[in-house]
Parts: structure tokens; sequence; C-alpha cells
């Protein structure tokens, strides 16, 4: 039995070089003790809390991304927040999950986002009309304001009022 040290994967969104191409399949290897280690040794890197840590490890590890020839942390710095947030991810399971966890990882990325130019359901209808106090609140909470005598004044506010300056 061979150990499996290289991981496909591809991101939600892909990332975008200068010349506007999209890189989205990439291989990423098991970390190393040291692929944890030598970032910490960066001047620039403030501890092991320091967020940029987790961009400098994915550096060292993400071997390929599309065509690109070299995957550095200006690379990673540049994904979008999707993709980070997955290669941490993929980081993590792939390191430290199981063969259970690897697959329920690949199958809520085939289904979070739809993939380029793939039609979307279309977006709910918006109400047309106005929403109601009671829809906005809890009936406890409309009661606390509608409970006065003077309803004029502890009326709940249902959009943006501007309030009067005193004169003066």
């Amino acid at each position: 039995m061979t150990l499996k040290t290289r991981y496909e994967f591809t991101l939600p969104r892909g990332y975008v070089d200068p010349r506007g191409e999209v890189h989205s399949s990439g291989t990423m290897r098991l970390a190393t003790a040291r692929d944890e280690l030598e970032p910490l040794r960066d001047p620039t890197i403030n501890g092991p809390d320091d967020p940029r840590l987790t961009v400098l490890i994915l550096a060292r590890v993400v071997e390929t991304l599309g065509s690109l020839e070299m995957v550095t942390a200006h690379e990673i710095e540049n994904l979008f927040a999707a993709d980070l947030a997955f290669l941490q991810d993929f980081y993590g399971v792939i390191n430290f999950g199981n063969q259970a966890e690897y697959e329920a990882l690949l199958a809520s990325q085939s289904q979070a986002l739809p993939l380029a130019g793939t039609q979307t359901p279309a977006a709910a209808p918006v109400a047309e009309t106005e929403p109601r106090p009671e829809d906005l609140v809890s009936p406890e909470v409309l009661s606390a304001f509608t409970s006065s005598a003077d309803s004029d004044v502890a009326r709940p506010r249902t959009r943006v009022e501007e309030v009067p300056r005193p004169r003066g």
C-alpha cells in the first residue's frame, strides 16, 4: 500500500492572474513539519496566530494552480476569500482528517457554488408592499410600543424618520 501525498482540488471561484486568466484546478501535497515551522521564521510573521502564516504555509504546499509554473504567497494572497477558505479547509482535511471528511469536503464543494456558466435558480420575487409593523417585530415588543395611552407617541417605527432638531 502506498501513501497518497498529493491531492487534486478545484477552487470554488479560481485565481485570476494579471492577464485575466482564471486558474481553478490544482494540487496540494501533504505538509511536513518544516512547512509549518519555516514560515514562523519569516520576519513579517508576528507569531503562530498571525493570519499571514496561513498564506505562507499554503504557498509551500500548493504545488500547482492551473497553468501557473509556480505558486507563491502572492497568488495565495490574491485568491478570492471563498477560495482561501476552501484551501484552508482542504489543508486541514488532507493533513489531519480522515477519508470520510475528505469525501464530505469534496461533496460540499460541489454543492456550494455554481460553476461559471451554469444556470442559477431565479431569484425570489421581491414583496411590493411595505411590511406591517407586526411582521417586523414580535407581538411582545409590539405591545410594549402600543400599550401607551398616546398611540401616536408610542407607535413602532417602520422606516427611518427624521427627528426634529430643537430650535435655539
